[in-house]
């Protein structure tokens, strides 16, 4: 069972050079690989499994922020070693706020409406760290760089 989720075809398929020397670094040449697709189907399942921890494992270690829109709020997140670091803004349902639209980000930054909350908190990971910020992708969060992160901080 995968640690995180099997990759699609098309992704596997946009990373087939990696496949490739994942399967040579474990002793898989690709005549092998040819024959065991034809004959043992139990093994293309643990090599695309191990292949695909391998691939969110080393985007998890580098993920360093997140974030999530929706139309009441903005979250930021610094992914730290121990902990991670939400910087938000949230506005009351009954407000028009529309965080999906950066020129509304962009002016809320500068001078946040009435009903819009700007605050920060933090938490230690509850699982390990690359397991929880893969949860939150599959959530809705997509990776982010710095740039939102800061600018709400400054804002606060």
């Amino acid at each position: 069972m995968p640690t995180y989720r099997l990759l699609t075809l098309q992704e596997l398929k946009e990373l087939e050079k990696e496949f490739i020397d994942f399967l040579v670094l474990n002793g898989i040449p690709a005549h092998d690989w040819q024959r065991i697709q034809k004959e043992d189907k139990t093994t293309v399942d643990e090599m695309i499994e191990l292949f695909s921890d391998v691939v969110f494992e080393s985007i998890m270690r580098k993920t360093q922020f997140l974030e999530s829109r929706g139309t009441h709020h903005l979250h930021t997140f610094q992914c730290l070693s121990d902990h991670i670091v939400l910087v938000a803004m949230e506005a009351e349902p009954s407000e028009e706020t529309d965080f999906t639209n950066p020129d509304f980000v962009s002016s809320a930054m500068l001078t946040p409406p009435n009903g819009v909350k700007i605050f920060t908190t933090s938490k230690a990971y509850s699982k390990r760290r690359e397991i929880e910020l893969f949860e939150m992708l599959e959530k809705g969060c997509v990776i982010a760089d710095d740039r939102l992160f800061k600018t709400l901080c400054l804002a606060l």
